[in-house]
């Protein structure tokens, strides 16, 4: 193994981590009624998936939008991942705008709360994908 390949299977497995416990910040924000800040660490933990999933295939992005365009046309059209899974992506997305930056926009639970166990479906899925058996 190269040390080029060596550092990008570290920066995977370091988003990885990072998806999986900004994950977990999301149940104790939604054991706390946060709302906003649930979406916006979902969504989060959503991206950092997303961003390890892109890696080994030397995929860069240079924005949310990037990413979720590139998983899009590398991961979802070619049917290597639901495309549920591709439209939960965007969905956080545009709820993790509309709750930092719209004030006259609050995240209701009735409408958060179907989005956290696709979303560690997804988050899972990918870890699958990336990550060697033994580190999983």
């Amino acid at each position: 193994m190269s040390l080029e390949e060596e550092k990008r299977d570290t920066v995977v497995r370091l988003e990885i981590a990072k998806a999986f416990s900004t994950q977990e910040e999301v149940d104790f924000l939604i054991e706390k009624g946060f709302w906003n800040a649930a979406a916006n660490r979902l969504y989060y933990a959503v991206f950092h998936a997303v961003s390890a999933l892109l890696i080994p295939d030397g995929i860069r992005i240079k924005s949310h939008k990037g990413a979720g365009i590139m998983l899009n046309q590398h991961y979802i059209q070619t049917d290597r991942i639901s495309p549920n899974l591709g439209k939960l992506y965007r969905r956080l997305e545009l709820m993790r705008e509309e709750s930092d930056y719209n004030c006259f926009y609050n995240t209701s639970p009735d409408e958060f709360k179907k989005e956290p166990e696709p979303a560690r479906e997804l988050i899972n899925t990918i870890a699958k994908m990336v990550l060697p058996q033994n580190q999983q």
